[in-house]
């Protein structure tokens, strides 16, 4: 495991200095933010990226995430130039040797929440999902405005954008990310680049759009459309735990033991409901998730990937981009590595 930490790149508020001083991280996960979705990331833009990263003595173990345009997701006739351009992308973090990339197939929305400043009964701020309140939202009307979904559109663009997907069913997703995946995991076997799908968050449909990823069936799936190595998964125990349907532990070890695993995201939740959560303090004495099961599992299989501390509590009076904050973050990185280090006395 090569404990790693999120950055937001020059314009994070968190500097690599600060980073660098979390006892155990060793790797740095981030993208290219100034590039156009759809458009290929230039080779010169990787290695500046890489190299201020390594000038802080730390490695770049993950990029997290190149976006799919939603042409691809809608499998409208132009996808095949954005997957070129993916395609492109691919070839150069090969040739930086990057060797980690991260993506996702989530209509329109990345990560959703009810509340990003949810005040917990210690004084802390967290990130909740309530499904009532998720219910009642109007993307169109300024509903949402989270960190961690293009928020590019304007108002005709989205409109038109979620009229086009109400004739997309989840086959028809499935059918667009095979499409996809079969056109890019040779050029990712060919730059030794491992691919990482990033489970839906939350794992179920939001309004009214088709999620795919969410559970261990599609898991099997998704790597069941092509049988290599460098298609794989970004396990977040954050996204696939919010179903409390999902025994993260059994998932990790099908699918860490199929050398599918690539990339793990640590996260603690509390279910407030069915289809409700709030987002916690990484200690399994905090959420409804066991993480020390889960790092067991990812240890027994062993796992020598990146794995961060996903998304943190706002603390000690800390202003910033809601869910990554340093303080918990860095206390999260902590109580991993303390696990990490008593699995490895035992084992």
């Amino acid at each position: 495991m090569k404990l790693s930490f999120r950055w937001y790149g020059e314009e994070d508020d968190i500097s690599l200095n600060k980073i660098k001083q979390i006892p155990g991280v060793e790797g740095i996960v981030t993208a290219i933010y100034d590039v156009e979705v759809g458009a290929p990331w230039s080779l010169s833009k990787i290695k500046r990226l890489k190299g201020m990263i390594e000038k802080h003595d730390l490695e770049l173990t993950a990029i997290e995430s190149v976006p799919v345009h939603e042409d691809i997701k809608i499998g409208r006739k132009t996808r095949d130039e954005y997957i070129e351009n993916f395609k492109t992308t691919i070839k150069n973090l090969g040739k930086a040797g990057i060797n980690v990339l991260t993506y996702n197939f989530m209509p329109v929305f990345d990560w959703t929440r009810s509340d990003i400043s949810y005040e917990l009964p210690d004084g802390s701020k967290a990130l909740i999902y309530e499904e009532e309140k998720v219910k009642k939202m109007d993307p169109l009307q300024g509903d949402l405005d989270l960190p961690g979904w293009d928020a590019s559109y304007d108002d005709q663009e989205l409109k038109s954008l979620l009229e086009e997907y109400q004739k997309v069913s989840e086959e028809d997703l499935w059918n667009n990310l095979r499409y996809f995946l079969k056109k890019i995991i040779k050029t990712a076997e060919e730059a030794e680049v491992r691919m990482a799908i990033h489970p839906d968050d939350p794992p179920w449909s939001i309004f009214g759009l088709p999620r795919i990823i969410k559970n261990k069936e599609s898991l099997q799936k998704l790597v069941d459309i092509v049988d290599s190595p460098y298609n794989g998964l970004a396990i977040c125990s954050g996204s696939l735990g919010a179903d409390s349907d999902n025994n993260l532990p059994d998932v990790i070890k099908e699918f860490g033991d199929k050398n599918r695993i690539h990339f793990a995201h640590l996260r603690n939740i509390e279910y407030i409901g069915k289809k409700s959560f709030k987002e916690k303090a990484h200690p399994s004495s905090h959420g409804s998730l066991d993480m020390v099961e889960i790092l067991k599992a990812y240890y027994e299989t062993g796992f020598e990937g990146p794995l961060r501390p996903d998304h943190g509590r706002m603390i000690w009076g800390e202003k910033g981009k809601p869910g990554y904050g340093l303080y918990d973050r860095a206390l999260g990185a902590a109580y991993i590595n303390g696990i990490w280090e008593t699995l490895n006395k035992i084992y």
